[in-house]
This record gives C-alpha cells, structure tokens and sequence, in this order.
C-alpha cells in the first residue's frame, strides 16, 4: 500500500478521496487550510491511525519536511475554491487571488514535493479551462475560448497555469504526474452554501424558496455523482501509461439547467416557483465531456444516474 498525500483533503471531492484511499489501505496525509473545506467532513478520520493531518495554506512557502520523513508515493492536489456562484462565501469570486495563488505558485511547490520524494502527481484541473467553448462535447484536445480578464478568468486560468506547471515538470524532470479535468461534481457532504446549482437548487426546494435560473436555462451542464469521480481519480493515478496524459472525467448525460431545476423540485416534491435572473458574465452555454479518452485508458465510465445521485444527494441534505 501507498504513502498518499492529498491537498484540500478538507473539500467536497477531497473528503470522500481521503475515505475511499483510507478504506483501500493507504495511509493518508491530508492538507487543508479550511479557506473552503470542512473541518467537519474529516472529523470521523481523524482518530484513524493511518490518517494524519496538517493545516496548511500550500500556496505558502513551506519545508517539504513538514509532511514527515516517511517517503510519499502519491500526491493528489486538489486544493482550490471552486464554485463560481459570486453569491456564494466559498466561491473563487470571493477568493479571487487565493485560488490564483494555489492553482500557480501551490501547484509548484506541490511538485517540488513530488520532485523531492519521487512521488506521482495527480494535478485536478477544470471543465473550465475550456470556457465557453466552441464546441460540444469537449475533448481533451480543445484549447478552449477563455475571457483572461473576466469574472471567471482567476480560476480559467488559474487552472491553464497549473497545467503548464505540470507539463513543464513532466517535460523538464520526467516527473510521472497526470491532469484531470474534472466536470459538475455532486453528491453528500457538498456544503450548503457552496454556491453550486445542484445545492442551490436542492436548498430552495426543500424550504419552497424560489428556484432560481440564470439566463433562460437553456445553458447545460452534465453532472457526475461523486462516488464515481473518486473511482475516475483513482483509476488515472494507478493506471499504468498515464504519466503525462490529460483526461476529462464528469458524467456525459448533458442537461439543461432548467431540466434539472425541474427534476430536483420533482424528487423534493416541492412546491417552490422556477424563477429567472440575469445570467453572470462569461457563463458557458454548453458543458458536456467526451470521456472516450477516460473510458479506453483507464476502463471508467460513470455508473451512477442523474436521478438516483440527487435522490442521495437530498437525503444527505435534509440531515444537515
């Protein structure tokens, strides 16, 4: 079994890699600042010996001594904000040069790490750093259609500046590092108020406030419950021949904004109005994964329905 160290333990997707990783045997070091992670979402692990954890900011410059003596075979980093929604306290439009910072100068001292122990990398990109994009469904090899100086461009390009760090390791120092790009990620433990559609939209459901759509709804997004994006994430990490390959990871079950509104407000059985704002700048039109490279190198393919995710995801919701 592995030595695993794994930034934004604290986060959404972070937590459930952190259990999943732990319940495979694998001994843990998490790092979190809790900028936008949950103290809570590790709070049942932290007596397991195999789990350690240290509060840290890795966009600081630190020691790589901090993380132990023991060598780290494995390195996830998936710190950084990621909601888009400026309405919510954890997006990356509130922290705009905090996820900057963690995407860029985090993500080489990350490497440095990996340099030092001779560790393999898994670096978590976005579906973002496509834009709004031109074409539909996305593949790997689409450069995208980014704005570099709009709302969303710290994160956009936050994102396209951590993979060129990647690479350029990859390329310089031969370091056995891979990308992900993960699509709308959903499912327990999601915070309430992160600002994402499908927790914005279950929210108002559930104490019949209004729905609220941006633009007419008709944009899309394709959604993958979270159970399976740890299996994607874990997959590209061991799989062997990965070293150096990008790999879009999400659901490609494309959805319009207003069907899924439609559809939560159903499973809540909720008597709340669908309502419309204005749509927020630069805000993509379709979102939608070619995963035929994910489903060839490394067997995956999301197992889990929209319905059924939601309806865990509800459940978990109507507890918190």
């Amino acid at each position: 079994m592995s030595s695993v160290l794994i930034t934004g333990a604290a986060g959404f997707i972070g937590s459930h890699l952190v259990k999943r990783l732990l319940s495979d045997g694998h001994s843990v070091i998490g790092v979190d600042n809790f900028l936008t992670g949950s103290k809570e979402n590790l709070s049942e692990l932290l007596e397991k010996p195999n789990f350690s954890f240290i509060e840290q900011d890795v966009s600081v410059p630190h020691d790589v001594s901090l993380y132990g003596s023991t060598k780290i075979d494995l390195i996830f980093h998936l710190a950084s904000p990621a909601s888009p929604n400026k309405n919510s306290p954890k997006s990356y439009i509130a922290y705009p040069i905090e996820t900057l910072l963690v995407n860029s100068i985090g993500t080489y001292h990350m490497l440095l790490v990996a340099k030092e122990h001779g560790s393999s990398v898994l670096y978590t990109s976005s579906s973002e750093i496509y834009g709004d994009p031109a074409e539909s469904p996305q593949k790997e090899t689409y450069f995208g259609n980014v704005n570099p100086t709009g709302i969303r461009s710290v994160y956009d390009e936050g994102k396209r500046f951590g993979e060129a760090m990647v690479m350029g390791f990859v390329r310089k120092h031969g370091l056995n590092a891979r990308i992900i790009r993960i699509f709308n990620t959903y499912g327990p433990y999601m915070q309430k108020d992160d600002g994402r559609v499908v927790s914005n939209f279950i929210n108002q459901a559930l104490v019949g406030q209004n729905m609220t759509i941006y633009g007419d709804g008709s944009q899309t997004r394709s959604f993958c419950y979270v159970d399976d994006m740890v299996e994607g994430l874990i997959r590209a990490m061991f799989t062997e021949g990965s070293k150096g390959e990008v790999f879009n990871l999400g659901n490609p079950d494309e959805r319009t904004i207003r069907e899924l509104a439609e559809l939560v407000k159903k499973l809540t059985q909720s008597s709340s109005d669908i309502v419309n704002q204005d749509l927020p700048e630069d805000d993509p039109k379709r979102r939608c994964p070619d995963i035929t490279k994910a489903q060839t190198m490394l067997g995956w393919g999301p197992k889990i329905g929209v319905e059924q995710g939601l309806e865990k995801t509800i459940r978990y919701f109507k507890t918190v």
